[in-house]
């Protein structure tokens, strides 16, 4: 079995946290390029991952505040869905990725870092998208900008 180790993120995991939830004040804000927000739907968005694992991480969250799945109600289960099959379709077409990592980490024993507002991750792999640099250096590699990753992105969501 091979491991996968992202040790920056315990810089993150770890910082002292506001006292808002920054996943709710994100879409309020009603400034979608600097939050990274790329689309919004009636019961959830799609944002860029501020602190990736990967080129063009995405993840869909909910604009109601919950913990767990089960809270939600099927119309919000149902965009949350068409949300992810966009994000994947449109990832696909614009980075070419060999394949994807989709998911969620409830609680923060599963590795949330966010352990109140349930979002899902979308993380664009490649061959050999890993390398020892991420281990010993403590750095990722995310050869472009995030300001360049969102605007290619954003005219792909802008057709849909």
């Amino acid at each position: 079995m091979k491991n996968l180790y992202s040790p920056w993120r315990i810089d993150y995991i770890l910082q002292e946290k506001d006292d808002g939830c920054i996943l709710c004040e994100k879409p309020k804000a009603n400034d979608d390029k600097s939050h990274l927000i790329l689309k919004r739907g009636k019961y959830s968005y799609i944002v860029m991952n501020l602190y990736p694992y990967n080129n063009a991480h995405l993840m869909i969250v909910p604009f109601r505040h919950c913990s767990h799945f089960y809270e939600y109600d099927e119309e919000e289960i149902l965009e949350i869905g068409k949300m992810i099959q966009l994000s994947e379709k449109i990832l696909t077409k614009v980075y070419k990725p060999d394949g994807f990592n989709i998911g969620m980490n409830l609680g923060e024993d599963a590795g949330a870092g966010i352990t109140d507002h349930l979002h899902i991750h979308i993380v664009p792999r490649w061959k050999g998208d890993t390398n020892f640099f991420s281990t010993i250096g403590k750095t990722r590699v995310i050869p472009e900008k995030m300001e360049d990753i969102y605007q290619k992105l954003k005219n792909e969501f802008r057709k849909k």
